[in-house]
């Protein structure tokens, strides 16, 4: 799947899959993910995972090549990393902790209209004022596999969110369980009710907003993350490559363990 099919998923309201990366280097991953996994897109985190420009790269080039989205986390909210991602090859953005409607303007100016720059974005961007029909059918077709997901993580997130997505131009909104639950008073208590009342309230704004609403789910497993995405969420982010391999051997070397005897 490439950007422009998974900003139509979304935008049609069908779910699309994917998982967290952080120890995306590994060259053998993406052609096993093509053939073995039903994934959608790769969540590759630059965040938190020590990731460099040239890994980066290589890793968007060679997801995209089979067929997997590769949707880059950018470190913070910057137009210049969100950019950089994307001429290394990235499908999409995932933008951490926005909050605010100036936050969402400089995200979207970068995720949708590179290379337009300075007064002349500010403005496409706050009226879609372009130059002339010319440049705006060019900057469509260039940026035709931008897909743009900004995280949502706090309470003055939530509270701005309607205002953020009426500037236009984002895919979807995903939501940040650790960073939001310990915002909101409740640390990784992902059953409070003040916490399904904020991902009910970002799911309910991103429906009237005709955007996708997901979140990413490492906390708990299978079975019970479907009743939490199916609260409405169409964008679904579970685990990742270091929790897959972390459970593997915790199940099956610690069954080993316990089954192997002592000669």
């Amino acid at each position: 799947m490439r950007g422009q099919e998974l900003k139509q998923q979304l935008k049609a309201g069908k779910p699309v899959f994917g998982v967290c990366m952080e120890g995306y280097g590994q060259p053998r991953w993406p052609k096993f993910f093509a053939n073995y996994a039903p994934i959608d897109y790769v969540f590759l985190d630059s965040e938190h995972a020590p990731a460099n420009r040239e890994t980066i790269a290589w890793a968007c080039q060679c997801y995209a090549a089979y067929g997997i989205a590769p949707l880059v986390r950018i470190p913070d909210i910057s137009a210049s990393q969100a950019a950089m991602v994307l001429d290394a090859g990235a499908h999409g953005v995932i933008v951490p902790y926005l909050e605010t409607v100036e936050q969402a303007r400089e995200v979207v100016g970068a995720a949708k209209y590179r290379p337009l720059k300075g007064a002349v974005l500010a403005e496409a961007v706050a009226s879609g004022t372009f130059p002339n029909a010319e440049t705006k059918q060019y900057l469509d077709a260039r940026n035709v596999d931008s897909v743009l997901v900004v995280m949502i993580e706090s309470a003055p997130g939530i509270a701005n969110l309607p205002d953020i997505l009426a500037v236009g131009g984002i895919d979807a909104v995903m939501i940040g369980p650790h960073d939001l639950s310990i915002n909101l008073g409740v640390p990784e208590q992902y059953e409070h009710p003040r916490f399904i009342e904020a991902l009910d309230a970002v799911i309910g704004a991103c429906k009237r907003a005709g955007v996708g609403a997901g979140m990413h789910i490492p906390y708990t497993d299978a079975k019970s993350s479907a009743a939490v995405f199916n609260r409405g969420m169409t964008f679904i982010s579970f685990r990742g490559d270091t929790l897959f391999i972390a459970e593997a051997l915790r199940h099956e070397l610690g069954y080993l363990r316990s089954a192997i005897k002592t000669v």
